[in-house]
C-alpha cells in the first residue's frame, strides 16, 4: 500500500494511491498519524472502498500533494552509514551510529521548489532511504526491530556544508527550510521484503551522481532501530534518515559540484518510487 498526503482546503490530508487514482481517506483516517495507529483496519477499510464505485476518488494530476507523512514528533538522522561514502569523506567507519536531528520546518513534498538560502554556498544532495515507525518502540532487540516499522520511503538529506561544518554540531546547515524532501509516498513494508537491499540512486539534472544498494550500510535498519529505541522512545510517525551512499557533491576531488537555483534532483529507490526536488534562489 502507497499513502500519502495532499492539501484540501488548505490542510493535509492522507490518501492512499490506487489505480483508480487518490483515495481521500480522511472521513475516517483524518491525519496519516491515525492512518499508521490504526493501520490493522487500513486493508480491510480499501479492500472495501476498491469494490465501491466511491466519490473518494480524486485525480492525481490534480493535486497539491505534501510530504509523504506529516505530524511526526522526530525526525533523526544517521551519519556516515555507507561504507564507500565514510571512504569518500576521509573519515574511519564509526562504532556508533551517529545521530543527528531535522525539525518539521525541514519537511517538503515531491515537486516541491527548495528555496537555497541567502549565504549559502556549498548545498550538497544526500539521497537516503527513509524508515517510518509504526508503533511505540523502546529498547527492542534488532531481531524485533522491523516489527515496529510501518513503512518506507524515499528522502533527500539535504545539506549546507559550510553551515554545517561552522561547529562540531550538524545541525544548522540540515535543518534549513525545506531541507528534508520527503515522499512521493510510504509504501508499507509488506510490499518490502529486505529494506538492506534496495538500490539506491540520485541525479541532478539528468545526471547519475549517486548509485548503491542499501547494503553498503554500516549499520542496518535492525540495528539503526535497536540503537535509538535504547536512548529515546520511538513514536508512531517518527521518521529515521538512514544516510547517504557515495558520490555527493562534497566527496568530489577538485571543484565541488554544489546545486545551484535551478537545478532538479531526483531521488529514486528501488520498489519507492520516485522524489523530485527543484531548487530556487532565495
Amino acid at each position: 500500500m502507497k499513502l500519502l498526503t495532499f492539501y484540501k482546503d488548505d490542510v493535509l490530508k492522507p490518501g492512499v494511491l490506487t489505480d483508480k487514482g487518490i483515495l481521500d481517506i480522511s472521513g475516517s483516517y483524518p491525519t496519516m498519524i491515525e492512518a499508521i495507529e490504526r493501520n490493522e483496519g487500513l486493508n480491510e477499510f480499501l479492500d472495501f472502498a476498491l469494490e465501491e464505485n466511491s466519490n473518494y476518488y480524486l485525480d492525481k494530476n490534480n493535486l497539491k500533494y505534501g510530504p509523504a507523512i506529516d505530524c511526526m514528533e522526530k525526525i533523526i538522522c544517521v551519519g556516515l552509514n555507507y561504507q564507500k561514502h565514510a571512504d569518500e569523506s576521509n573519515m574511519p567507519a564509526p562504532d556508533h551510529p551517529i545521530l543527528f536531528s531535522k525539525f518539521r520546518n525541514s519537511l517538503s513534498a515531491d515537486g516541491d521548489k527548495v528555496a537555497i538560502p541567502k549565504e549559502a554556498t556549498q548545498v550538497d544532495y544526500e539521497a537516503e532511504l527513509a524508515i517510518i515507525i509504526g508503533k511505540e518502540a523502546k529498547y527492542v532487540s534488532e531481531d524485533e526491530a522491523l516489527d515496529y516499522v510501518f513503512g518506507y520511503a524515499c528522502s533527500n538529506d539535504l545539506s549546507e556544508r559550510a553551515f554545517q561544518t561552522r561547529s562540531a554540531q550538524w545541525l544548522l546547515g540540515k535543518s534549513l527550510d525545506g531541507f528534508c524532501p520527503l515522499g512521493p509516498y510510504v509504501v508499507t513494508k509488506d510490499e518490502i521484503e529486505d529494506p538492506n537491499k534496495l538500490r539506491i540512486s540520485l541525479s541532478v539534472n539528468g545526471e547519475r551522481r549517486q548509485d548503491s544498494n542499501t547494503n553498503d550500510m554500516i549499520f542496518n535498519c535492525q540495528q539503526i532501530i535497536s540503537y535509538v529505541s535504547n536512548y529515546m522512545t520511538l513514536e508512531p510517525g517518527d521518521v529515521i534518515l538512514t544516510g547517504t551512499p557515495e558520490g555527493v557533491a562534497l566527496g568530489y576531488e577538485g571543484e565541488k559540484p554544489w546545486l545551484k537555483a535551478g537545478d532538479e534532483v531526483v531521488v529514486e529507490i528501488e520498489r519507492l518510487g520516485r522524489l523530485v526536488t527543484k531548487l530556487k534562489g532565495e
